[in-house]
């Protein structure tokens, strides 16, 4: 059984990452999507928000499975038995964060194994942080982020913005 998993702090989640997500489910028997809590960020919706955001994108896959963590990556794949972890890139600088962030966890984890998915060009620029820009003056965030969560994050983005 091929296990991956999918993490990230999807603040808020994008189509960039319901893509990803969507790739990675149609490789492996089960997909983990964990959404991180990192102590240097400040998010803008909480864990459990992001889960739910999370799950009700996602449902429509049933290998897919969403889960929230507060610990360290490694400990996670170990824990749940994980073959790699699959990560999405959009950029040269993005391949090489990834390359050295696999590296740091391999030293903690010596299974540890990456598989990258190059985005797609259409959702290459579409970036969380780009979405919180966007939607806090008010912007249309609709073709980036999935329509079962446009609501949500706008109102949020907009009341931040104020």
């Amino acid at each position: 059984m091929v296990t991956l998993l999918f993490p990230g702090s999807f603040d808020p989640f994008t189509r960039g990452h319901r893509d990803i997500a969507r790739r990675a489910s149609r490789v492996c028997d089960k997909l983990y999507v964990a959404v991180m809590n990192n102590s240097s960020k400040h998010y803008t919706f909480s864990l459990e928000e992001r889960v739910d955001m999370c799950r009700r994108v996602l449902s429509e896959f049933p290998n897919v499975e969403v889960i929230g963590s507060d610990g360290l990556q490694v400990d996670l794949f170990r824990q749940l038995g994980c073959n790699a972890v699959v990560r999405g890139i959009r950029s040269e600088s993005d391949f090489r964060l990834e390359a050295e962030m696999a590296m740091a966890n391999r030293m903690l984890c010596p299974e540890y194994d990456v598989t990258l998915l190059p985005c797609r060009d259409d959702l290459s620029l579409i970036s969380s942080s780009i979405v919180k820009e966007v939607g806090a003056y008010g912007g249309d965030i609709s073709r980036m982020v999935p329509a079962e969560i446009t609501d949500e994050v706008n109102a949020r983005l907009r009341k931040a913005g104020q």
